[in-house]
């Protein structure tokens, strides 16, 4: 028995995180929550039976019922079909811009930490001046540049959130540039390139998860300020802060149209914030006890 487990081979690293995120509750309920949306967002047309966009004036805010689970809006559309169908509006808002973020930040943040010198300090600089602004503020300065749709909502968000993915991926580089196994990698000619590429990027994976699973409620949350403010989505787009813009004017008459989303917009972002929180945990060794 004990030669048995002598021969048996040291788990993985992957099984270990996977382990380690498990023990997670609030980590694997956010994930569960995270893929009960996707599957929402994706079988929309399938689950409901009415058409996001048809108007009906003789339903109009009508309150939850059997047949409108949600209620109706101020057209008589339903609502729940409308959250179902914004789900995929909100998701592709909170993956793209954080996708385009976190790739530019990441490539100006390996070559800033990597090289030094004035390429680091005109790098570093230019992120000072993007984090001197407000985020709010300057993703609305590019929409009003640029127009409102939501190509654009993906270009001002990304253009807001790079700055802070160089400065972490920066820090990162840093402290691994002088390790052994890149002076060893220089000492035998691999050029500089590859080593940022194979030998230091991997290294930085860790905190690029835990960055993007992050960064994702940030930018369903800014998609859905930029729409209340009318500088984001526009109708008749089943925008969750479309709904909630829509909805300000019957608090009193009809709360569940602005309630209804508001609800989603928080149970959305509280996932992913388990989620990064529990990756975080899974992937950062001094958690594992």
């Amino acid at each position: 028995m004990e030669e048995a487990e002598a021969k048996a081979p040291p788990a993985s690293l992957l099984k270990d995180i996977v382990t380690a995120y498990r023990r997670n509750r609030l980590a694997t309920l956010g994930a569960a929550v995270v893929v009960t949306l996707v599957l929402m967002a994706m079988f929309a047309p399938m689950l409901s039976p009415y058409d996001p966009f048809e108007i009906d004036l003789d339903l109009m805010t009508q309150a939850p019922s059997h047949a409108h689970w949600l209620g109706t809006d101020q057209f008589g559309r339903d609502l729940l079909t409308r959250i179902m169908f914004g789900t995929r509006i909100s998701l592709w808002i909170g993956i793209v811009p954080t996708v385009l973020s976190m790739a530019l930040g990441t490539a100006l943040g390996l070559i800033g930490g990597f090289y030094g010198g004035w390429i680091d300090t005109a790098i570093m600089r230019l992120c000072d001046m993007v984090l001197a602004f407000p985020s709010l503020l300057l993703a609305m300065v590019v929409m009003y540049t640029l127009g409102a749709s939501l190509v654009n909502i993906f270009i001002a968000l990304a253009v807001v959130g790079w700055a802070g993915t160089a400065r972490v991926v920066r820090a990162q580089v840093l402290s691994l540039r002088e390790k052994e196994f890149v002076e060893a990698a220089r000492a035998i000619g691999v050029r500089n390139r590859v080593i940022m590429v194979r030998h230091i990027l991997p290294n930085c994976l860790p905190a690029l998860i835990v960055l993007f699973t992050l960064g994702i409620p940030g930018a369903i949350m800014s998609e859905a300020t930029l729409s209340f403010l009318g500088v984001g989505a526009q109708p008749p787009t089943p925008s969750w802060g479309l709904i909630i813009t829509s909805g300000k004017e019957y608090l009193f008459s009809a709360p569940w149209i602005a309630i209804a989303p508001g609800v989603f917009i928080l149970i959305t972002v509280l996932a992913f914030n388990f989620m990064g929180d529990g990756f975080r945990d899974a992937l950062d060794p001094h958690m594992k006890q």
